[in-house]
């Protein structure tokens, strides 16, 4: 499940990167995936939308299984 959600993540890191930002796998458990905001996201008052709207959304949509995206603290 790491391997296809990191997967995932290669294909939302350009934009991310794009706006001076990135995404930063922590851990895969029973379906929650943990992740990382860095660089410019990682401050970005924007940070939790990109979290839920874009990139669960769009982890959702490749991988069924996933049932939540959640910041690491």
């Amino acid at each position: 499940m790491r391997e296809k959600v990191e997967e995932v993540l290669d294909l939302i890191r350009p934009a991310l990167v794009r706006d001076g930002g990135n995404v930063e796998l922590v851990g895969v458990n029973d379906g929650t995936v943990e992740v990382r905001l860095t660089g410019a996201c990682g401050g970005c008052p924007m940070a939790t939308l990109t979290l839920k709207m874009a990139i669960e959304r769009i982890l959702k949509q490749e991988i069924p299984e996933i049932k939540e995206v959640v910041a690491a603290k």
